[in-house]
């Protein structure tokens, strides 16, 4: 029943805070026609008229008293009273437009950074992957590799019961003929039920069925909307059309939608194809899938992870080597496990400048505090409330607040741009950066935050007012009393303390970057180029055909004006894949299973080492010769030799890549070359450089891993004597002349490919220090207005000192 009449009487509560005078005179008017009744009633009775009316008034209880009552049930007091104190707040400051002005923009500076950082946080960190339920999607892989063998994944799909689907993905890199030039794409082998997990469906066509595995059922496909767009024009009808792609035929069945992003953590894929499952069911070394999973409904992660490593543990004991340290990954944190550190020192960087803001407004009003004593005092003696003055000032600081957030948010829209502009390749999911409601609620918290950390040490000191002290006609000073000073030197020294974090964090990553700049790369990257050229599915595409292309091919190149010299390479280094190979050392006792020592897989043309300038440290390079006859030798580097053959020469030692059995295919080594950084900046791993045979003859044709051995595809390394970026079209145009279907992709000078390591921490040093920079530009601001403050209050003490004979570098010293 009281809920009832509480919304009956809703709408006079509205009008009687909305139209108050309104609501007073019908009060008035009202109060007037009940006491004119009675006294009506009381002179009927035979009362005189003068008596009647204060016999009436006081039955009444008075008029004013009668209509307090009556406006304190309306229940809209505290509102009434808010609506005052922002009408006087907005008078007040509107008086000091110094203050105002300058407290706004500090408190810009402040929301508008942590806004800029949070929306960054929250389109990577925050928001849910663009998948159906993404919060089930895992990735199931081993602790030191995210690689499976297509036999393992089966094994782990049939006998485990967590998931409600799992699914594999293989990177492929096809060419894309047909059009008016080839294209090389970055692609996916999926099994069909892949994309069919991630719960998200084709703007036209269909997903994959299941048996459509790129064998029996021929070979179909899945586009992207950018090829879709780009290479056939948005084609409406292009459903059921074919699509050649390494010179084999594909059935286009769906186009997937535009924000469609898959893999999101390690190759974004542009088309998607079945992987033939059924040709490597029994595959068990072939390690370069993905796995991936939903969890079953009711199936929490750690339950996963328990049900895997039964499996895992299983699997290890019939098929040693192969299921090793398997563990459970959700999906969201494989795609931003990279960046959720920096991102999470940047937003409590942030956070520290808008604290340091705070603290400056802080300042600021408590010197207007100071200034007000006498008024805080009037309004306590007047009968006002320690509550009432608390509430005004902090109506103040919140209107203060509000007013910085307009600039605020037009200083974080900026940001953003700038944020965007500056963000390294590598950072994931920069493309969904914008604002949506959590940003805003964000901003509004942080408005609020700033609000209430600003207003409560002034709005305090306006309740410890000496009242009597303050109405005294010059009592002067009353508000610089010790506790007032210790609040003000406690906020100087907490900007400061601050300002000092984040200026020794920008200075461990400046230390940081400047070592990794000062980091050897191994090779010399000046006056360098690199490109990859594929033949898969060419005219050259048979073996034999394809490596004497390249022979071929490198030789015109040196012949081309400017280039001093050229070679090639399967996968350049920082700028390419990165395979590793378990190795056998000829004498040495065959390892367990899984403990194999592995290296990075590299096939070479000769003098491949030269013009890169890498050095070699024992031995000698790959020549024209061991290509021509398909020698059996390797060069190692350094990391190579000293893990397996430490402190002894290794030239003349025999290592082999295949099992080591009965009939080891063995390679002798010939060379150590200094270590260069192929796969990472940070650190040089163990690596093997095979020079790549005419003709196709790998003695370990058996291999497992054969068709990622066979090189279809090598990248052209060619150091020119001026800009090597200039070569480039001369060089696209010799492919083009050799074979017309044969791509030229990723191109890069090595220049760039360096330079390209340096963008993300240079990022985060940017961001750190500037926010480093502002936090110590706003604690010296509030340090100065602090001193001048203090000295302004206390000049009528300085001049005193000055009259008795003080000198000027005395009250210098004092300051």
């Amino acid at each position: 029943m009281g809920l009832e009449r509480w919304v009956r009487t809703l709408p006079l509560r509205l009008r009687a805070l909305v139209r108050r005078r309104d609501a007073d005179l019908d009060l008035d008017e009202e109060l007037r026609f009940h006491l004119d009744q009675q006294v009506a009633d009381l002179v009927q009775r035979g009362m005189a008229p003068a008596e009647a009316r204060t016999i009436a008034l006081r039955a009444l209880g008075g008029m004013e008293r009668r209509k307090d009552e009556m406006r304190d049930a309306r229940r809209t007091g505290v509102a009434e009273n808010l609506w005052r104190d922002v009408r006087y707040a907005a008078r007040t400051l509107r008086r000091s437009p110094g203050f105002t002005v300058v407290a706004m923009l500090t408190l810009a500076i402040g929301i508008g950074a942590n806004t800029a950082i949070f929306t960054l946080v929250n389109a990577i960190l925050l928001r849910p992957l663009g998948y159906a339920a993404p919060l089930r999607l895992v990735a199931i892989q081993y602790e030191h590799s995210e690689t499976v063998a297509p036999a393992t994944f089966l094994d782990w799909q049939s006998a485990s019961h967590s998931f409600e689907k799992m699914g594999l993905a293989e990177y492929w890199t096809p060419t894309l003929t047909g059009g008016d030039h080839a294209e090389q794409l970055d692609a996916l082998h999926v099994s069909p039920d892949l994309i069919e997990l991630l719960g998200v469906k084709p703007i036209i066509g269909r997903l994959f069925l299941p048996g459509e595995d790129g064998v029996g059922r021929g070979h179909v496909l899945l586009l992207g909307y950018g090829v879709w767009k780009t290479r056939f024009a948005g084609d409406s009808t292009i459903i059921g059309k074919p699509v050649r792609l390494d010179g084999e035929s594909y059935q286009v069945v769906g186009v997937m939608p535009r924000d469609f992003v898959f893999a999101p953590y390690w190759a974004a894929g542009q088309i998607w194809a079945p992987f033939p499952l059924d040709e490597r069911r029994t595959d068990r070394a072939g390690e370069s899938t993905r796995v991936m999973g939903r969890l079953a409904p009711g199936v929490t992660l750690e339950a996963a992870r328990s049900e895997i490593a039964t499996i895992a543990a299983r699997l290890e004991r019939e098929y040693p080597g192969t299921n090793q340290h398997v563990t459970v990954i959700p999906l969201q944190e494989k795609v931003v496990g990279s960046v959720e550190t920096p991102l999470t020192i940047l937003l409590v960087a942030v956070g520290c400048v808008l604290l340091i803001a705070c603290a400056n407004v802080a300042h600021l009003q408590l010197m207007r505090a100071a200034a007000r004593e006498r008024e805080f005092a009037l309004r306590t003696a007047l009968g006002g409330s320690a509550g009432r003055l608390v509430q005004q000032s902090l109506v103040e600081s919140l209107m203060l607040s509000l007013a910085g957030a307009i600039p605020g948010f037009a200083l974080a829209v900026l940001g953003i741009r700038g944020l965007i502009a500056l963000a390294p390749p590598g950072l994931p999911r920069l493309d969904g950066v914008s604002m949506d409601a959590r940003v805003f609620l964000f901003m509004l918290g942080v408005t609020v935050l700033a609000a209430v950390v600003c207003g409560v040490a002034p709005a305090l000191a306006s309740t410890r007012v000496d009242v009597q002290a303050s109405l005294k006609e010059g009592g002067r000073g009353a508000a610089d009393g010790p506790r007032r000073g210790r609040l003000r030197a406690l906020l100087v020294v907490s900007e400061f303390a601050m300002a000092l974090v984040l200026l020794v964090g920008a200075g461990l990553v400046l230390r940081s970057f400047g070592a990794l700049l000062r980091v050897d790369p191994g090779f010399d990257a000046t006056r360098t180029v690199s490109m990859t050229v594929a033949l898969k599915g060419t005219a050259h595409g048979e073996p034999a055909l394809r490596l004497a292309f390249f022979a071929d091919l490198i030789e015109r190149v040196k012949a081309l004006p400017g280039v001093q010299d050229a070679s090639a390479i399967n996968h350049v280094p920082l700028n390419g894949d990165d395979w590793w190979f378990p190795v056998y050392a000829e004498g040495h006792a065959l390892p367990k299973p899984g403990e194999e020592p592995r290296a990075q897989f590299l096939v070479v043309r000769p003098g491949y080492l030269r013009t890169m300038g890498i050095g070699l440290r024992l031995g000698r390079d790959i020549t024209d010769q061991d290509a021509a006859t398909s020698s059996h030798v390797v060069v190692i580097n350094e990391q190579f030799a000293e893990r397996i053959w430490p402190r002894e020469n290794p030239l003349g030692r025999r290592i082999s890549v295949d099992d080591a059995g009965a009939h080891p295919d063995w390679f002798t080594v010939i060379g150590v070359a200094r270590d260069v950084k192929q796969g990472s900046f940070t650190q040089a791993m163990p690596a093997m450089y095979f020079p790549s045979f005419l003709g196709g003859s790998y003695p370990w044709k058996a291999h497992p891993l054969i068709s990622l051995l066979d090189p279809d595809y090598m990248t052209l390394v060619v150091r020119s004597t001026g800009n090597p970026s200039a070569l480039v079209p001369a060089i696209s145009s010799l492919v083009r002349e050799m074979d017309r279907d044969a791509p030229v992709g990723n191109v890069i000078t090595m220049d760039a490919a360096v330079a390209r390591q340096f963008t993300a921490p240079r990022f985060y040093l940017l961001l750190l220090g500037l926010f480093a920079g502002i936090a110590v530009l706003l604690a010296a601001i509030g340090v100065y207005g602090v001193i001048s403050y203090s000295v302004a209050r206390r000049s009528h003490e300085i001049g005193v000192r000055l009259a008795l004979g003080a000198g000027r570098a005395e009250a210098f010293k004092l300051v």
